[in-house]
């Protein structure tokens, strides 16, 4: 395995000293947000981890390395570059044997942190079933992730062009805990809450990081959804963003676009359709992940030693 994973100098001295540490995704970078916010964000969503107690691990696939953890000059490269890989499961392999620059998703973020033994992973929100999967079967991978690899994600739900419904449907099927914090129900990305109630809420970090160590501890394999809202003062109108988000599909399904394709695009088109009021949303919604998922992780480190 070390032939395969490379970790910074950050991410060796955390651990060497026992420190909380949270992995990052790099295709928030690569895909999610235009060039310089994306690069902004990453830096400032890792000072927010740091401001908390805890130790940033930023993850990408960089010439046949696992990166767990990343420089200021290789976000900028990531960030700047053109044509990077985004890897889910079945493309990791691929990406590493053929030393490619590859932005991890969600799934892929999940198993390189689990074979760093980081338990905690802050992200924007999770993949889940899209609408009309009943007909097309387009589910995400992150689903069958987080019903396999021992990591806790904290979001700000499941990004809200997915059907939520379904995608709590499938969670549940596959045995994986969705916890709301400071919540009763699932909070859909750009807005606060969803008609979806949920069965475990809480407003303690401490009862989190408690119930992530009872679980794994019982050896019930498999991640955990921590779903943290958006916060109110980002909160986007529900009807309005229901509206933007209904004419995106649409567009996207006129020109064909589906698989990995369709969340880049329709992400792209309601920053869009929205003037840019989505992408400030999403930056401040992560950055909320990441200050909760800081707390998180150093509640969990804390308990585990």
């Amino acid at each position: 395995m070390k032939n395969y994973i490379e970790l910074s100098q950050e991410v060796q001295q955390a651990k060497a000293e026992g420190k909380a540490i949270v992995a990052l995704e790099s295709t928030i970078i690569s895909h999610g947000m235009p060039y310089p916010q994306n690069v902004k964000m990453a830096r400032e969503v890792e000072q927010i981890v740091r401001d908390n107690g805890a130790v940033p691990a930023t993850i990408a696939i960089i010439d046949g390395k696992i990166k767990i953890g990343l420089t200021d000059e290789e976000l900028e490269l990531f960030g700047k570059s053109s044509g990077v890989a985004k890897v889910s499961r079945r493309d990791l392999a691929h990406i590493v044997a053929t030393k490619q620059l590859g932005a991890t998703t969600v799934a892929t973020t999940m198993i390189c942190a689990d074979l760093a033994d980081i338990k905690i992973f802050v992200t924007g929100g999770i993949g889940g079933v899209h609408k009309g999967a009943e007909t097309t079967m387009d589910i995400s991978a992150d689903l069958d992730e987080l019903a396999q690899t021992d990591v806790a994600v904290i979001c700000a739900g499941a990004k809200s062009i997915l059907d939520l419904g379904l995608t709590l449907e499938y969670l549940e099927t596959k045995g994986v805990p969705v916890i709301g914090y400071e919540t009763e129900v699932l909070p859909a990305f750009y807005t606060r809450s969803s008609e979806h109630k949920l069965n475990i809420s809480t407003d303690s970090i401490d009862v989190i990081a408690e119930t992530l160590k009872t679980k794994w501890e019982l050896n019930l394999n498999g991640g955990a959804v921590i779903a943290n809202p958006i916060p109110k003062e980002h909160a986007m109108d529900e009807d309005f963003i229901n509206g933007i988000i209904a004419q995106a599909i649409k567009e996207a399904e006129e020109n064909n676009i589906i698989g990995k394709d369709s969340t880049p695009f329709l992400l792209g088109k309601i920053k869009d359709l929205t003037n840019g009021t989505s992408l400030v949303a999403n930056i401040e919604l992560v950055k909320h992940n990441a200050k909760v998922g800081s707390q998180i992780a150093v509640s969990f480190n804390n308990q585990t030693k």
